[in-house]
């Protein structure tokens, strides 16, 4: 399989914020944009999008402006407070400002073909309900790799608890925000973004047949 291939996502929402820059490569800069994702329950997911300037005019302001994107869900360390801290983002490939997101249009899809790096955790909620989390590792072209967290629910968590580090998996999801506290080492609190794929299916790959 194309390594691009590994590693698609397709969201569709409101742009909620200006441009951050994050890092400049061979003269090329690269900003991230919020944006928020409805579901079909009514709330919300804030996705966090990197965007070349090669792409967009990023001293415009488009805050309110509906736009589709597609790319991949990547990851990088950012070291701080003597810590590692994963950081996710989608990595916009092609973007398309539109007025209104089309009528059934599935606005957060994302697949994922890599390989568990981590024991899967296997745990009940107090209200009985099962869940899973998983570290998919997902290599990129050149030899690196995103490290991706998911979460499983139900019989998809019952499976992936039985599963092994170093198994091959393909994931269908959608990317999930989730704000939490965390506790400064001054003792103050501050209020952070997580994010993960909440998996809807997923099935075990084999490496030889792939390779066919």
């Amino acid at each position: 399989m194309n390594k691009v291939e590994n590693n698609q996502v397709t969201i569709s929402g409101e742009i909620t914020s200006d441009f951050i820059f994050t890092h400049e490569l061979f003269g090329e800069k690269f900003y991230i944009i919020d944006v928020r994702v409805c579901r079909l329950s009514g709330n919300d997911d804030i996705v966090p999008v990197m965007v070349s300037d090669r792409m967009i005019d990023v001293n415009e302001d488009y805050k309110g402006l509906s736009i589709m994107v597609q790319g991949q869900f990547r990851s990088y360390n950012r070291h701080e407070e003597c810590k590692s801290r994963l950081v996710l983002s989608v990595f916009a490939r092609e973007i398309e400002f539109v007025d209104e997101i089309p009528q059934g249009y599935d606005n957060n899809h994302i697949y994922l073909d890599g390989y568990i790096c981590k024991e899967p955790i296997y745990r009940k909620t107090p209200q009985g309900r099962e869940i899973a989390d998983l570290l998919l590792a997902v290599n990129r072209p050149y030899g690196k790799s995103d490290y991706i967290p998911c979460i499983c629910w139900g019989r998809n968590a019952r499976f992936v608890g039985n599963l092994q580090v170093g198994t091959r998996c393909g994931i269908w999801g959608r990317i999930q925000s989730r704000e939490y506290t965390k506790k400064l080492p001054d003792g103050q609190d501050e209020k952070r973004m997580a994010y993960e794929v909440s998996v809807s299916k997923m099935e075990v790959l084999s490496d030889e047949e792939c390779e066919q």
